[in-house]
């Protein structure tokens, strides 16, 4: 019997290796991401307000791409800082303010219904968008479908010295 769940403790230590080792992926062709374009507006259900798939991978960092077609929840992300790269489309992204309705989505994350005050800044194909941590972001008007490359930007926790 112990050899069984010494066998079992190996299979599974293997497996988790092995799926951290296909987790990485460090280049994207334009043909890959035109790829996971036509699959987003494929696989995008009526009423879903983004759809997510990643791009490239190498922990702590993931490219995603996000497939936006309305106003999906508005986010802080306490310490992690986000980029986006708007690959096609337009739409407007409010930063700052306060968010409506918070609630925690996990230990490092809050999300709201909206985001009362802030900036607002249109945002077209070609733009990079920088939101720092802590600070509150959403995508509240999308025109047609706002295609974006997105990275979550892992930054150091300040000392309390």
């Amino acid at each position: 019997m112990r050899a069984i769940g010494i066998i079992l403790a190996l299979t599974l230590a293997a497996a988790a290796a092995m799926a951290q080792q296909s987790a990485v992926k460090t280049f994207a062709s334009s043909a890959d991401v035109a790829e996971l374009i036509a699959k987003a507006k494929r696989d995008h259900k009526e009423g879903q307000a983004n759809l997510v798939q990643r791009i490239l991978s190498l922990a702590p960092y993931n490219a995603n791409l996000e497939y936006r077609t309305a106003a999906a929840p508005a986010s802080v992300h306490e310490r992690e800082a986000e980029m986006f790269y708007v690959i096609e489309g337009s739409g407007t992204l409010v930063t700052g303010g306060k968010l409506v309705e918070e609630k925690r989505t996990n230990a490092e994350n809050l999300s709201g219904s909206a985001v009362e005050g802030g900036n607002s800044q249109n945002v077209a194909k070609g733009d990079f968008i920088m939101v720092p941590e802590n600070t509150p972001h959403w995508f509240n008007k999308v025109d047609g479908a706002l295609i974006l490359m997105s990275i979550h930007i892992p930054r150091p926790v300040a000392s309390t010295r």
